[in-house]
């Protein structure tokens, strides 16, 4: 019987022929990354096994991203244990205003490669199986030991083929894919599997979509979302880095635990609705339902590809006026970007906020917490009940061309309302 991408990679770490899906195997790591939460707790954890240094520095990373610029004194205080502890160990370390949201940084840096075994003390590690790497989040517990042994145990998953088949309509992207996946098969739909996303649709989809999708396959209850390398891939990473990789493919006679087939061709713009990534339903069907808050960015959906989306949408509209809507790049070099190419002008002309990249609202950090009863159309991830703030309030998530014309029309709605606005008048 053949092998999946996933048991290929695993296997391969583990220094074995093949692995079996439940099957515990020692792998050894790639990459282990940790953020300004998690770090300090595998730092004190990594201390008490009295080693002096990680198992290799190059292979550490580092990223300050969920509440910086430090926005309180705790917050200063983790960055600053993470910052010390870099510096000492020599790690890398990516630094506010050279910097960004992790799962945006690492791609960027060419860090995230085919074939590797990546974990971080972040849920959404799963984020670079768009680059066919085995990606997944662990506790901090889990990294500090990674960082001293460059070794962890992993429990083989098995995998559940995602067919994607069809043509995608205009203005639907990786967002509304992994949305509508999600609400097919729920949010345990995928549990502890590793999904794998294939088909003609996949074929066609830009490298950012992937990206998209990838890091939302935490929200199926899965391991690890992968894609199957191909000339878009390769083109990708032939921008950021020059290091070597080995890419794997699943074989044709591989085995999975399911096969899921979807036609797509009909799909329109989606949300979720409060308080499951699960609660799918088409933007435009929603009603009249007010909004009070707009937050465009994040590892999902922060990336250049993301802010021109929005842009298209803005430029020469209007927030409306009763709607607070907050712009944010996921990287440093998004922001520069962005701003050469005239975007930061246009969200600020629209009566948005510009601000530097952060994590920041996603989590209820800052830069946008939520107040009792108050409902926010957001481009992030997670939408349960007290995660943007008060337990009271409510996150409807949505790709970025449906937030920006959320902000516009001042309820949720779908860009396909502007349009036909214009072709009214």
């Amino acid at each position: 019987m053949g092998q999946t991408m996933t048991q290929k990679i695993l296997a391969r770490a583990a220094h074995q022929e093949t692995v079996t899906p439940g099957e515990i195997v020692e792998v050894d790591l790639d990459l282990v990354m940790t953020n300004d939460i998690t770090a300090p707790i595998s730092i004190a954890e990594f201390k008490k096994t009295g080693l002096e240094s990680v198992f290799d520095p190059k292979k550490v990373v580092m990223v300050p991203d969920h509440f910086v610029p430090a926005k309180d004194i705790k917050s200063a205080e983790q960055a600053k244990i993470m910052r010390e502890f870099a510096k000492e160990q020599g790690t890398l370390y990516f630094e506010i205003g050279r910097a960004g949201i992790e799962h945006v940084v690492l791609p960027e840096n060419g860090l995230t490669l085919p074939g590797q075994v990546i974990i971080g003390a972040d849920s959404h590690t799963c984020t670079y199986g768009a680059f066919n790497a085995f990606s997944t989040g662990m506790g901090s517990t889990d990294i500090a030991a990674g960082m001293a042994l460059g070794t962890t145990w992993v429990r083989v998953p098995p995998s559940i083929k995602f067919v994607y088949n069809g043509t995608l309509p205009e203005g639907i992207g990786g967002k509304d894919l992994i949305l509508y996946t999600i609400g097919q098969i729920g949010v345990d739909g995928a549990l502890n599997c590793a999904m794998e996303f294939t088909g003609p649709v996949i074929d066609a989809l830009p490298m950012d979509q992937r990206i998209t999708m990838a890091n939302m396959a935490i929200e199926a209850g899965a391991t690890s979302g992968i894609f199957g390398f191909d000339d878009k891939t390769k083109e990708w990473l032939a921008a950021v880095t020059d290091n070597a990789y080995e890419p794997v493919f699943s074989d044709p006679d591989a085995e999975y635990q399911q096969v899921i087939e979807f036609d797509v061709s009909h799909l329109k713009p989606l949300v979720a609705l409060p308080h499951l990534p699960s609660n799918v339903h088409a933007a435009d069907e929603v009603g009249n339902m007010p909004i009070h808050q707009v937050v465009i960015g994040s590892c999902t959906n922060g990336r250049l590809s993301d802010l021109r989306e929005v842009a298209k949408i803005l430029e020469g509209r209007q927030v409306h006026p009763d709607i607070r809507c907050i712009v944010i790049p996921g990287s440093q070099e998004v922001g520069k970007q962005a701003t050469r190419e005239g975007l930061a002008d246009i969200f600020m002309n629209a009566g948005a906020i510009f601000s530097t990249s952060t994590c920041g609202p996603c989590l209820g950090g800052y830069m946008g917490v939520l107040a009792k009863g108050e409902r926010c159309v957001s481009t992030t991830n997670r939408n349960f009940r007290g995660r943007m703030g008060h337990r009271e309030a409510e996150i409807i998530l949505a790709g970025p061309q449906v937030a920006a014309a959320s902000a516009v029309l001042g309820r949720v709605g779908s860009p396909l309302e502007l349009t036909e606005r214009v072709a009214a008048d």
